[in-house]
């Protein structure tokens, strides 16, 4: 971690210039083609691992959403982007790809693709059960299985925390049959907070899934301690805003200490705010553009702020907004 007391006030100009010039390098690699599955983006720099509470597994803290960008019919698109797309994403060192029913084809274009991507042994794979009814709910989540194409899940939530009452002895069963790995519940948008606190303090969860950046804090007020008090994996939807993030802060320059912690970029930096919180396991943005993919992959690299850091972050962050 570094210190905000560490770093002048001033960052000089030709380091700046020339740690952007290697990391603009450094990005043009995988779409160039230059970096083999032996040479990837991940083994130029450690990335930043978190621990999983349950288990003491270690994950990537930076994973992939696929909702609305993998909403697409395999048979009706190019798969060639979303096999670039997914190749990046594990050269940078992600593991963690969440998806759910909700979100249309997400599930079946990455049953497509996934066979396709050289890196793609290394998945964590993350979905949903969304619907009514214990039955049915059993059926989704197979369905789901299938879609992925994989003999079984790393993580089902319960999305939205949409009948959750009916399928958590599922996903205990499960979960003790080895059909999933861990148990999580979610919810989005910052709602249902008190319903999912109350949650959290009554039942034994892996994982739990909500919004959070620099703009929406809630969760920093009883969320994010009662997951970290209760040994809950974190994982964050939502970490831009869905783009709105970027509008707030269009034609505004970073501030000049970001290169210090090496953000060269607004993703970079709204990432980095959201990682480097202690209860924070995982954060999952969306992108169907390989060069978004790239800069987000990147965040795991490099210093993380630490608290003093993070509240200069938001004072910065509000200062421009």
């Amino acid at each position: 971690m570094v210190g905000w007391s560490e770093y002048p006030t001033h960052t000089v100009n030709s380091v700046m210039l020339k740690r952007r010039s290697f990391n603009q390098w450094l990005l043009s690699l995988p779409a160039l083609g230059l970096l083999t599955s032996s040479q990837t983006l991940a083994s130029q720099s450690r990335v930043l691992m978190k621990t999983i509470p349950a288990s003491g597994q270690q994950i990537p803290a930076v994973g992939m959403g696929t909702w609305i960008t993998f909403d697409h019919h395999p048979e009706r698109v190019d798969l060639t982007q979303y096999v670039e797309i997914l190749e990046a994403f594990f050269a940078g060192g992600g593991q963690m790809i969440d998806s759910s029913p909700m979100y249309g084809f997400a599930q079946q274009l990455l049953g497509a693709t996934l066979p396709k991507v050289s890196q793609a042994d290394s998945l964590f794979a993350a979905t949903k059960v969304w619907v009514p009814g214990q039955q049915r709910g059993r059926e989704q989540m197979q369905q789901s299985i299938n879609l992925w194409g994989t003999e079984s899940m790393d993580l089902m939530h319960v999305h939205n925390m949409l009948d959750w009452q009916a399928h958590w002895p599922t996903l205990n069963e499960w979960k003790n049959q080895g059909r999933i790995k861990y148990t999580g519940i979610t919810t989005s948008h910052g709602r249902r907070h008190t319903d999912l606190l109350r949650f959290l303090q009554e039942q034994a969860v892996d994982f739990v899934q909500f919004t959070y950046n620099i703009h929406d804090r809630e969760a920093e007020q009883r969320l994010l301690p009662l997951a970290q008090e209760r040994g809950v994996a974190v994982v964050i939807n939502r970490p831009f805003q869905g783009g709105g993030l970027f509008a707030r802060v269009t034609n505004k320059p970073l501030p000049p200490w970001a290169a210090e912690i090496q953000c060269h970029n607004w993703s970079q930096f709204f990432l980095k705010f959201i990682i480097s919180h202690p209860a924070v396991t995982c954060a999952i943005p969306a992108t169907s553009q390989l060069s978004h993919m790239q800069e987000n992959m990147l965040a795991l690299q490099g210093d993380m702020p630490d608290s003093a850091m993070r509240e200069a972050m938001i004072e910065y962050y509000q200062s421009v907004v």
